[in-house]
């Protein structure tokens, strides 16, 4: 399936937000990208746009094509609760997003990566999907053959931050989904309600 893969820092400065993780460049110029600047952006934005521009943000941060965004949120939207939380707990539980957050892989796109080469297995069993959906209790580890991959040991050794719904064994190389988590623990800027205003459109 086709992925982004063009320049990550214009995006985040498109958003003002960095929202593939750490990037110097961004730290530099935080500012819109353009040629312009800031001089030819319309100085107030309308509501459709405000909430389509924060769907794109949410798209692109965990690395979803429109399609399957809208089937996910379309699934998040028939479980009972709050339907934004609902798509938002059930994008952290992809397990794409779940090996980024155990920090075996350095970002979505290179989890992405290890899981379609078949290297991860759940509940020790080899899953090469990157949009399935992880339960609680449900175990994440690398194979045997993958926990040696240069990859692998580099973002482990950055000892980046832990998570409460998940636990983690860093000598075993394996990982735990304890529990969809909570709103207030998922760290990323997104506003959830401006998404749900524009589906229900």
């Amino acid at each position: 399936m086709a992925r982004y893969t063009g320049p990550k820092t214009k995006i985040a400065r498109k958003f003002g937000d960095a929202i593939f993780g750490s990037d110097k460049n961004f730290d530099k110029r935080s500012y819109p990208p353009g040629q312009h600047g800031l001089a030819k952006k319309r100085k107030t934005q309308s509501e459709y746009a405000i909430q389509l521009q924060e769907k794109q943000k949410a798209k692109y941060t965990y690395g979803l094509l429109e399609r399957q965004f809208r089937n996910l949120f379309e699934k998040a939207a028939r479980k009972k609760g709050v339907t934004g939380e609902n798509l938002l707990k059930m994008l952290e539980a992809r397990l794409d997003n779940t090996m980024y957050r155990l920090g075996f892989a350095a970002s979505r796109a290179q989890a992405r990566q290890l899981v379609t080469h078949k290297h991860v297995t759940v509940n020790g069993d080899v899953v090469n999907i990157p949009s399935y959906i992880l339960r609680p209790g449900d175990k994440v580890a690398l194979r045997e053959r993958s926990k040696n991959l240069d990859v692998v040991r580099d973002a482990i050794a950055r000892k980046g931050k832990k998570f409460g719904w998940l636990a983690i064994d860093e000598k075993a190389v394996e990982g735990t989904f304890v529990d969809f988590p909570e709103r207030d623990q998922i760290p990323e800027n997104i506003n959830e309600q401006l998404i749900v205003e524009l589906y229900s459109k």
